[in-house]
C-alpha cells in the first residue's frame, strides 16, 4: 500500500451556528472563543499542499459558510489545481451560496441528515428547523445542478431510522450516502452510552452490505466502520462472488477500512495535522513544518502505517491490512491508538486456533 495524502479535511473555522450532540470539535458560534486563521495563512497552506501532493481538499468546520472568505479560499485552491470540496450542515445555504459554489468550481458539497424526520434530525442537531434548512439546501443544489453527497451519523438515538434515511437520501438526488458510525470525540464524549454496541454494529453492517449489493444508483460507504471491509470479503467468499464496490472520484476508494494518517488527514483551525477528523492527536503543525515533513516523518503517522505494531485482537487479525480497526475509536475508548477496535466482535483465526489448542 502506498501512503500518500489523497483526501484532506481542513477545519477552516471552529465556529458553527448549530450545537450538534456528536460534534467532534465542540464548535461554538463565537469567533472570539477560537480565532480563525487569516486568508494569507490559508494561501500558504494551499501552496504547501499543492507543492507536495494533489489531494481532494474538503473545506470543513465548524460551519465553513460562516467564514466570509470561504469561497476565496476555495477559488485559490482550484487555481492551484486542487479538487476543492465543501462540507456544510446545509442550514445557511442560499441562492448566493450556490452561485459562489459554482464560481469557485467546488467539485462536491457534503450535507448532513441524521434523521428521516425533522424531529429526529433537529434533536441530533440541537436546533429546531435544521432539517428544513438542509432540505432547502438540497432543493437548491438540485435546481442549480450542484453535486452533493449526504452524511448520516448514527447512535442508538436514531438507528431505528437507518433504512428510512437511506430511502430518503436515495430519493433526493444525492451522488452518495455515507453512513457514519460515531467516534466519541468532542461533544461525542458526552453520549458514550448511546454508542452502538458491537452486536448491533455487526447487524447494521450486514444490512448495509445487502443494500449496497443491490444498489445501482446511489454510491454507499460506511464510514468509521473499518470492519465492514472484513465483512465484505467474508460475505463475498461465502456467496462465491466478487462483489465489486464502485468508487466516487472525490473519495479515497473502497479497498480499506481505517485510512487515518495513511491516505487521509485533518488540518485543524490552528494548523495541527491530525490523522483524521476524529483523532485529536497532532502529528505536527503545518504552519511550522509543512505537509511533506509531517506526512513522511511524523512518528504518529509512521506508527499508524506499521500494522505489525497494532495490539490485541487487531494485531493478531488476518484482516489487519484491509480493516485495521478504527484508530480514533481505539484512542477515544482506551487512550491507546494502537489498541484493538473496541466495537468489533470478530475473533481472529489465530486466536480461535489457540483457544482450541
Amino acid at each position: 500500500m502506498e501512503f500518500e495524502p489523497k483526501w484532506i479535511a481542513w477545519e477552516i473555522t471552529r465556529r458553527c451556528n448549530l450545537s450538534c450532540v456528536h460534534c467532534r470539535s465542540s464548535s461554538d458560534p463565537e469567533v472570539a472563543s477560537h480565532p480563525d486563521f487569516t486568508y494569507e495563512q490559508a494561501v500558504r497552506v494551499l501552496d504547501d499542499i499543492a507543492s507536495y501532493a494533489s489531494p481532494v481538499v474538503v473545506l470543513s468546520g465548524g460551519e465553513p459558510l460562516l467564514r466570509p472568505d470561504v469561497f476565496d479560499i476555495a477559488r485559490y485552491g482550484t487555481g492551484k489545481g486542487l479538487r476543492m470540496c465543501l462540507a456544510t450542515n446545509g442550514t445557511l445555504v442560499t441562492e448566493e451560496t450556490c452561485k459562489n459554489i459554482l464560481d469557485a468550481d467546488i467539485k462536491m458539497v457534503s450535507l448532513s441528515l441524521d434523521g428521516a424526520t425533522a424531529a429526529t434530525h433537529d434533536n441530533f442537531r440541537n436546533q429546531q428547523g435544521a432539517f428544513a434548512g438542509t432540505m432547502e439546501a438540497i432543493r437548491l443544489f438540485n435546481e442549480k445542478n450542484i453535486p452533493f453527497l449526504v452524511n448520516s451519523s448514527f447512535t442508538l438515538r436514531n438507528r431505528h431510522e437507518l433504512a428510512d434515511i437511506y430511502k430518503l437520501v436515495k430519493g433526493l438526488g444525492a451522488t452518495a450516502w455515507y453512513m457514519f458510525m460515531i467516534v466519541p470525540t468532542g461533544r461525542g464524549e458526552d453520549i458514550m452510552e448511546e454508542l452502538i454496541p458491537d452486536d448491533i454494529y455487526e447487524e447494521i453492517l450486514d444490512w448495509h452490505y445487502e443494500v449496497e449489493k443491490q444498489e445501482n444508483d446511489l454510491l454507499m460507504r460506511p464510514t468509521c466502520a473499518p470492519h465492514y471491509y472484513r465483512l465484505v470479503r467474508e460475505k463475498a467468499r461465502e456467496e462465491g462472488n466478487t462483489f465489486k464496490r464502485r468508487n466516487l472520484k472525490f473519495s479515497t476508494g473502497g479497498s480499506k477500512g481505517c485510512l487515518a494518517g495513511q491516505l487521509i488527514c485533518l488540518i485543524d483551525v490552528d494548523g495541527e495535522v491530525l490523522p483524521c477528523s476524529y483523532f485529536p492527536k497532532s502529528a505536527g503543525n503545518i504552519f511550522e513544518l509543512g505537509l511533506k515533513e509531517i506526512w513522511e516523518n511524523s512518528q504518529l503517522f509512521l506508527s499508524l502505517r506499521d500494522f505489525k505494531s497494532y495490539k490485541d485482537n487487531c494485531g493478531q487479525c488476518e484482516y489487519v491490512n484491509v480493516c485495521g480497526g478504527c484508530r480514533a475509536r481505539a484512542y477515544a475508548v482506551s487512550g491507546d491508538y494502537l489498541a484493538q477496535e473496541p466495537y468489533c466482535s470478530y475473533i481472529p483465526v489465530k486466536l480461535r486456533h489457540k483457544e482450541r489448542l
